[in-house]
């Protein structure tokens, strides 16, 4: 058992490495400890209506666009994510701002209040934080970011309004299942009776349909209740009698991320007799979106730096079409990766592009050494370089780097945060 919590005064840095050691797992599903606290925290409190987002891939950039939509239509909304890229604040926003170190402390002093004897994962802290300072603020929308599956995963605590699953890949698998049938069935799990469900994965497993039926729920499934059309420069959506046209891309690149803006706009139609919206929010929201770490381009002409947190093998041909439609076809590639991801499977679908990798260490437990990254990575016949850490392989990179080539940081949260932070120093 941990030390004795914080105090109230106590920085948010001791508050986390705190939680870090409150429960002996990293990660247990679950929701009965959840409950439990989130029944003395008095959360979910008041009915505020609330979208849970879970999937693969996709989660994030749904999540953000729910944000700006439904804040240019001019509600409260607050936004919980993750994970962080550069700071833990920006897992928890009110109206698109991140909450400060004061206002996260505050959270976490009365989960902690209320906790008991109960020995909380890092995530279930945050989460009831979350929907503890979500409630105070007096948000009139909540978007809420699944960690992991869907149907034990502390964000299920809440019954919400509106469920979208964005796509369903092979991730987690030692938690999840090892088919998509099994990851399927968790992420559907989110699902409610009587309430919208949405699911943009174009070739979902039955599990998600058998799901959504058992619960007693109608489920709207791209390219079947809902679909979306390119237009030259904008992109059409319909449903039913419902339709727009000519509407601007998302402002983060890929037909992925026009699969989800089309399940953004399914879940707001299914929810306008209860959250309207207009046509002008819809527009400014794409227009406006933005998420660090998704195909997010830095530097000049010269020497162009990509940042990506693609870390699995669907995400990993997401990056790679992205590349090639930016005509990006010899890449540099600096990647760190976690010792759960299909390493050698990542590294395949980018080869082709890829004039060598650079393996940079992540931290232990959960990170590879360069070296062993560099190992799992030699089968794509590309050349491999090892170093001990993301910077020193994105030195490295940026080095061997010639004309018409790329430097790409992809494979982890991690690896793109100490480049971006390399970068903008």
């Amino acid at each position: 058992m941990p030390s004795k919590a914080p105090g109230a005064g106590a920085s948010l840095d001791a508050w986390l490495r705190w939680q870090e050691a409150l429960h002996p797992q990293a990660i247990a599903l679950g929701l009965d400890r959840v409950r439990e606290v989130g029944a003395r925290l008095g959360v979910p409190g008041p009915a505020v209506p609330t979208v849970t987002v879970a999937g693969t891939n996709g989660k994030g950039s749904t999540s953000a666009l729910l944000s700006g939509i439904y804040r240019a239509a001019g509600y409260r909304v607050g936004t919980y994510t993750s994970p962080h890229l550069l700071r833990y604040n920006e897992r928890i926003a009110i109206d698109g701002e991140p909450l400060t170190d004061a206002e996260l402390v505050q959270g976490f002093a009365a989960v902690e209040k209320a906790r008991g004897a109960a020995e909380l994962t890092y995530f279930e802290f945050g989460t009831l934080a979350a929907l503890w300072l979500m409630r105070e603020a007096l948000v009139q929308v909540q978007v809420l970011e699944v960690g992991m599956g869907g149907r034990l995963d502390a964000v299920n605590l809440v019954d919400s309004d509106i469920a979208i699953v964005t796509s369903i890949g092979l991730d987690h698998v030692e938690f999840l299942g090892s088919t998509r049938e099994q990851i399927g069935f968790e992420k559907a799990g989110i699902f409610r009776k009587g309430r919208p469900a949405i699911c943009v994965d174009p070739e979902p497993p039955a599990s998600v349909g058998d799901y959504a039926k058992s619960v007693g729920t109608k489920l709207w499934q791209l390219g079947r209740d809902f679909s979306f059309q390119h237009a030259s420069d904008a992109w059409n959506w319909q449903a039913g009698d419902t339709r727009y046209k000519k509407l601007p891309p998302p402002a983060l690149a890929g037909e992925a991320q026009l699969r989800n803006a089309a399940g953004v706009l399914a879940a707001i139609t299914r929810a306008q007799d209860r959250l309207p919206v207009n046509e002008p929010a819809i527009r400014t929201g794409l227009s406006g979106l933005r998420l660090a770490g998704r195909f997010e381009r830095k530097g000049g002409p010269d020497q162009e730096v990509i940042l990506d947190v693609a870390h699995n093998v669907e995400a990993a041909r997401v990056l790679a079409d992205n590349l090639r439609a930016a005509g990006a076809t010899r890449c540099r590639f600096v990647t760190g990766m976690l010792s759960d991801k299909p390493a050698e499977a990542f590294g395949k679908v980018l080869a082709p592009l890829a004039a060598g990798f650079y393996a940079g260490g992540l931290p232990p437990p959960r990170g590879l050494p360069g070296a062993v990254l560099a190992r799992r990575l030699a089968g794509t016949g590309v050349p491999v370089a090892a170093d001990e850490t993301i910077e020193q392989a994105y030195a490295r990179a940026k080095s061997d780097c010639g004309a018409g080539e790329t430097v790409v940081a992809c494979g982890s949260f991690l690896t793109v945060a100490a480049v971006t932070r390399l970068i903008d120093g």
